[in-house]
């Protein structure tokens, strides 16, 4: 089952999730014969657990004189928000949308048109689901998909070793969905979210490990708090670090010609 889950919502999941744990009940005071108890070292701000870090290859860029003339129409469609033009890219029958599961979502009744603007949400041209559908067409990576035979879908998956990774989960008893990995190499991991704070190190080619600030301060701006691989807290732009397991629009060969044919995630349909 695919994860539609993004960076952003793991944060706002996460720290919605550490609250109870930050809950501290008032110690009781010993009886005056008792022995104390050793004091219990206080966790700092900067220390975390440390991890083996698992290497991963950014998705493979994707070029076919086709896709890449219907990444541009897609483009035009979204920014003018056409539904009519939109319609026109899309397979007229035989969309598909798998939420996951491998059962097929749409209506066999709609058009594969007016099935993708219920997927995206494209109710009016203010919706959010425009600017979703953008972003497909500007996103250069694609894939083979192998649930689908015959559609490339984008955006692609990274490529790493899949035993290290289950391997990496168990050992620090944590979810995939905790997990990101950089867009490019040499991103840079800051003290404070701020641009302007002193740079504490680079991140390599990758996965790493969100753990987002719990702190009301640190919990707005464009940047996420990370744990780098020898258990240090840092912070790096939001934008810099990908999620796995992201929804996915595919592209299909429709007589001849490339067209949209749907679409493997849970879609923006609130």
């Amino acid at each position: 089952m695919r994860r539609a889950l993004s960076i952003a919502a793991i944060a706002a999941l996460s720290a919605i999730a550490a609250v109870p744990a930050m809950a501290q009940t008032t110690p009781r005071q010993a009886p005056p014969a008792a022995t104390p108890a050793p004091a219990t070292p206080p966790q700092t701000a900067d220390v975390a657990v440390p991890y083996k870090p698992v290497n991963v290859s950014p998705p493979a860029q994707f070029s076919d004189p086709g896709v890449d003339a219907l990444r541009k129409q897609i483009s035009e469609a979204a920014k003018k928000r056409d539904r009519a033009a939109l319609g026109k890219l899309v397979v007229a029958k035989g969309f598909f949308w798998d939420r996951g599961g491998g059962e097929d979502s749409s209506d066999k009744k709609k058009s594969g048109g007016d099935n993708l603007a219920v997927v995206l949400g494209l109710t009016n041209k203010d919706a959010p689901g425009w600017d979703m559908l953008a972003g497909y067409a500007e996103d250069p990576t694609a894939s083979q998909s192998s649930q689908r035979p015959g559609a490339v879908c984008v955006p692609a998956d990274p490529l790493f070793n899949g035993k290290e990774m289950d391997s990496l989960l168990e050992s620090s008893q944590s979810d995939i969905g905790e997990w990101g990995f950089p867009i490019g190499d040499g991103i840079p991991v800051r003290d404070r979210p701020d641009a302007s704070a002193p740079i504490r190190e680079k991140l390599g080619m990758h996965f790493i490990r969100v753990s987002p600030d719990p702190s009301p301060a640190g919990a707005v701006g464009s940047f996420i708090r990370i744990v780098t691989p020898g258990g240090k807290y840092g912070y790096v732009p939001i934008d810099e670090i990908a999620p796995l397991g992201n929804d996915q629009l595919c592209y299909v060969k429709d007589g001849g010609s490339w067209k949209v044919g749907g679409y493997l995630g849970a879609g923006d349909t609130q």
